[in-house]
């Protein structure tokens, strides 16, 4: 799979050093100057040594400085309006669809380059090796909160989830240290999703994280983070783009634990369909 630069700066972006950090931030705010600066330009920018700048790159993936470089220039010449076009005024309803599945197809590809492979296989293990999962959202991620709910109770794992805030933070009090904690956020700085994540977490909980920003709170208080992927249009808030990419995050989750857990999967599985069996005609 081909890399995406900016993906790869921003699923490292927890484990950098500070100087990393720096280095980071720095590329993500001036892309388009990296394309032309050299090595020893970013160095003196940001007062830190060539070496500094070499390490950073082969951190993130990268062979060396020209390698990033090459794959970031590429990333942001093609013009984005090819994969994710706005809509306009003219558009009839045809070309408003295509251009609405073009833009989840896009949301979809930039969360995979963004997916650190090392975060999936430790979020897969914690559920695993959970005692009871809880899911947490607040608003559309609370939808996200219930599609995950709907699909791991075939899984065998104890699991819960809640719409009401309320009876979210109550659930989330009666966690152990043998439990797991997935909160979903988008921008990962809804407050009643923090507060919930902090009793959660004060109860001894692990907390799994899904949200599109690094730097958010829900990012820097989880003990492991996966990322999304979304860009906002006139008529489709970031948040709304978000929605695939976390139910395809969800959905990759499920299947490991089912495919690692097949035999208590299976005896679950067996339950659930003898119990709905009677509603269908």
């Amino acid at each position: 799979m081909s890399k995406n630069c900016l993906g790869q700066i921003r699923s490292h972006y927890a484990r950098l050093s500070e100087k990393e950090k720096k280095i980071a931030d720095y590329i993500l705010n001036n892309p388009e100057n990296i394309i032309h600066s050299t090595i020893n330009d970013v160095a003196e920018d940001l007062n830190v040594a060539d070496a500094t700048v070499f390490r950073f790159c082969k951190r993130i993936g990268f062979k060396g400085f020209q390698a990033m470089k090459i794959t970031l220039a590429a990333e942001i010449i093609e013009p984005i309006q090819q994969i994710h076009e706005e809509i306009s005024e003219s558009d009839d309803e045809r070309t408003v669809m295509e251009k609405v599945f073009q833009s989840n197809i896009h949301t979809l590809k930039s969360t995979l380059n963004l997916i650190d492979e090392t975060a999936i296989e430790q979020a897969v293990d914690l559920l695993l090796k959970a005692g009871r999962v809880d899911f947490y959202g607040t608003g559309g991620s609370a939808v996200i909160a219930m599609d995950a709910y709907h699909k791991f109770i075939r899984t065998g794992i104890k699991v819960f989830t809640f719409m009401d805030s309320h009876f979210q933070i109550m659930s989330a009090s009666q966690l152990t240290k043998h439990d797991v904690a997935v909160v979903i956020s988008h921008s990962g700085t809804n407050k009643d999703t923090m507060n919930i994540l902090k009793t959660a977490k004060k109860n001894g909980a692990k907390i799994i994280g899904i949200t599109g920003y690094p730097k958010s709170p829900l990012a820097k208080n989880s003990d492991v983070v996966l990322y999304t992927s979304a860009e906002e249009t006139e008529y489709r808030s970031e948040a709304l783009s978000s929605r695939i990419a976390q139910l395809s995050l969800i959905d990759a989750l499920y299947v490991n634990v089912m495919k690692l857990n097949k035999e208590k999967a299976k005896k679950s599985l067996d339950k659930i369909r003898e119990a709905i069996v009677v509603t269908r005609l």
